[in-house]
């Protein structure tokens, strides 16, 4: 499904028609899902190690997990070193580390339209149990991954772990961070967004170095990713427990709004074209199930998840669906532009999901994992005029306070907001309007810091005290790296804001910076 290479039919003077390349990518969408069932292919003989990414897993539910690898002998490379042709991978997961008790196998062609990815789905697992799988090809043998199922629907279990984390620059800094990340033995992951930059070559480059210009094409995304997940931190963490992953602008394109670029003059055909390319190289490097398999510029991403009837948690997609930020521009104040009731973040089928499957949760948490700031922060300097940055939920004020309300109207229990993009941490008391103090808490925002994007943070903040002030929402702000671990029991949300040192060099050490806790019952934010 390679859209560089539409056939010239399409093509016009004023560039490609958007209804008939739509027509195009639908029509290759099948091209992958056609070659699953193909015959099963001759082994394959490796000469270097093809499971160089090593194993994920992801998207759990009571019963299922994604198992996901792909081969990849010369992962730099265009191809990564495959033949253009099936290659026959098998698959084992077991209920013990030594594989004497496999519970489930099988055999998949590994295809070249998917990059030679695989996206196993076993069913019928034991709910609320912890297993091991791996992959092997030719003679080669995968590393062991580690992955669970979530509790029954109606089970009751006593606590959840999982850790937060976005912003993973990989020109910026070291993925150090995950290595705390697997001694916290989370449950489970949310990665809420800018898994991989799509930069050229150079433009944040302080420890390592994109490959590359700005990235465009299937290969150059493909490489890109490949550059990540050589990382052996990362390959750690995603082997060591299951991931829930969305996206927010930089797996495609800086501040992207559905199919606006901030550039100016950008063809709109070839931009989709563009994001056809970043939405398949996702699809293939995510342990993502065959529901998100992407139709040329289109992939459904929102969906849902319980942990029993402790907590229902809705991951969300604000980029693919979104109006283009109001006034052109980052940063605004909040003007008729910021509130005007046809700026939407979530795009009316997103929305009308979101407030059925809430309405419909019987979690005793309900949280949401999403990419943008909730809060209404004023972000200005000191002595200067307020603005908002009109790239996140403020710029979609009207359709904020919706959301707000409708958790309060139809009394959704226990309202927790996730958050990345920021490369800070804050915790916010969110209200129908910030602005008004008076007005009942609704929900509680938690927003984790970069991995490592911006390289080393800071723990001063000049004029904190003052910024605070302007913002009586907000509860706590730091700019260091790191992530957050969150700790949920029946009676209380506790949230860990974990820091790391340093991430320009090897060797950075991470702690804890503050916890705050919120009891079930009211969303209002306490130091732990």
């Amino acid at each position: 499904m390679n859209l560089e290479d539409l056939p010239k039919a399409l093509q016009h003077e004023g560039g490609l028609s958007r209804r008939l390349f739509l027509a195009y990518a639908a029509s290759l969408s099948s091209i992958p899902l056609l070659s699953r069932y193909a015959s099963a292919a001759p082994v394959h003989v490796f000469t270097s190690e093809p499971f160089t990414f090593g194993v994920a897993s992801g998207d759990p539910d009571h019963e299922s997990v994604i198992l996901w690898t792909r081969l990849a002998p010369k992962p730099l490379e265009p191809g990564g070193g495959m033949p253009k042709a099936p290659v026959e991978v098998h698959w084992e997961i077991a209920e013990d580390s030594s594989f004497k008790k496999i519970v489930q196998s099988g055999k998949i062609n590994a295809t070249p339209e998917l990059g030679h990815s695989v996206h196993i789905e076993p069913r019928g697992l034991k709910p609320d149990h912890w297993y091991s799988y791996r992959f092997k090809s030719g003679d080669a043998t995968s590393p062991i991954g580690r992955t669970r199922t979530l509790p029954a629907p109606d089970a009751s279990p006593d606590k959840l772990r999982f850790a937060v984390t976005s912003c993973q620059n990989f020109e910026a800094g070291l993925f150090t961070a995950y290595q705390q990340m697997v001694k916290d033995k989370p449950d489970f992951v949310f990665h809420l967004g800018d898994y991989i930059y799509e930069y050229a070559s150079g433009r944040n480059g302080k420890v390592r170095t994109h490959l590359g210009p700005e990235i465009e094409s299937l290969d150059q995304y493909r490489i890109r990713y490949a550059q990540y997940r050589g990382d052996k931190d990362l390959q750690a963490m995603h082997a060591a427990c299951p991931w829930f992953v969305t996206w927010d602008d930089h797996e495609f394109d800086n501040n992207c709004a559905n199919d606006i670029s901030e550039q100016k003059n950008v063809d709109t055909a070839k931009f989709l074209i563009r994001r056809a390319n970043a939405y398949q190289a996702y699809y293939e490097m995510m342990p993502l199930r065959t529901s998100s398999l992407p139709v040329g510029p289109n992939m459904t991403l929102y969906r849902k998840g319980s942990f029993g009837t402790l907590a229902e948690f809705f991951i969300l997609d604000t980029r693919q669906y979104r109006t283009d930020q109001p006034n052109n521009d980052r940063k605004s104040p909040l003007n008729a532009a910021a509130t005007n009731p046809r700026n939407s973040l979530l795009g009316e089928t997103q929305r009308k999901w979101l407030f059925d499957s809430m309405n419909a949760s019987k979690g005793t948490w309900n949280i949401l994992a999403q990419q943008v700031m909730m809060a209404l922060a004023d972000r200005s300097k000191a002595n200067s005029p307020a603005n908002y940055s009109m790239d996140q939920w403020p710029g979609y004020a009207h359709e904020r306070a919706a959301l707000l309300k409708h958790i309060q109207d139809h009394k959704i229990t226990n309202p927790v907001v996730l958050t990345g993009d920021i490369h800070s941490n804050w915790a916010n008391e969110l209200r129908i309007d910030d602005f008004k103090q008076e007005q009942a808490i609704i929900a509680s925002e938690f927003v984790t810091t970069s991995l490592s994007s911006g390289g080393n943070g800071s723990a001063t903040i000049r004029g904190l005290d003052e910024y605070l002030g302007r913002n009586p929402c907000t509860k706590f702000h730091n700019r260091e790296r790191g992530y957050i671990i969150c700790d949920v029991t029946a009676k209380t949300y506790t949230t860990d804001y974990k820091v790391i040192d340093e991430v320009l060099k090897p060797g950075g050490k991470t702690t804890s910076r503050a916890k705050f806790t919120v009891e079930a019952g009211t969303p209002k934010i306490h130091e732990a």
